[in-house]
């Protein structure tokens, strides 16, 4: 099956997974050492809100592909939508995780690689 043709929530899943990994370790290399604290920077970045600004961030920047799979996330319907964010945050946090796992299936680490690092940069300015 091609990548294009992947039901976008699939893609949110795998997305998901990778940039909550990417996280987790840039914090660790980071030297937060305290559960705690590693716990707290993770959540901040992988909430829905913090998603959906770096999207809002990162969408001058997409390439036209990179807008349709966005466009794919942002339109799938989820099931749910956790308590603590509102649905617009969350479709664009899905849209997000499309593009994450959109990338890492295609196997295009250089721009995944320019993608979550420009998403930590947008994230760490937000936190300031």
């Amino acid at each position: 099956m091609e990548l294009v043709q992947m039901k976008p929530l699939a893609l949110a899943f795998v997305g998901d997974c990778v940039y909550e990994l990417y996280i987790r370790n840039y914090l660790i290399t980071e030297r937060f050492r305290d559960v705690n604290e590693l716990h707290r920077k993770s959540v901040f970045f992988v909430k829905a809100k913090a998603q959906s600004y770096i999207l809002h961030e990162l969408e001058a920047e997409l390439q036209e592909e990179e807008r349709n799979i966005v466009r794919r996330g942002r339109n799938a319907h989820p099931h749910t939508v956790p308590k603590n964010a509102d649905v617009a945050d969350y479709r664009l946090a899905t849209a997000y995780e499309t593009l994450i796992g959109y990338l890492y299936l295609a196997g295009d680490r250089e721009r995944l690689a320019y993608i979550l690092e420009r998403s930590v940069a947008i994230g760490s300015l937000r936190n300031e």
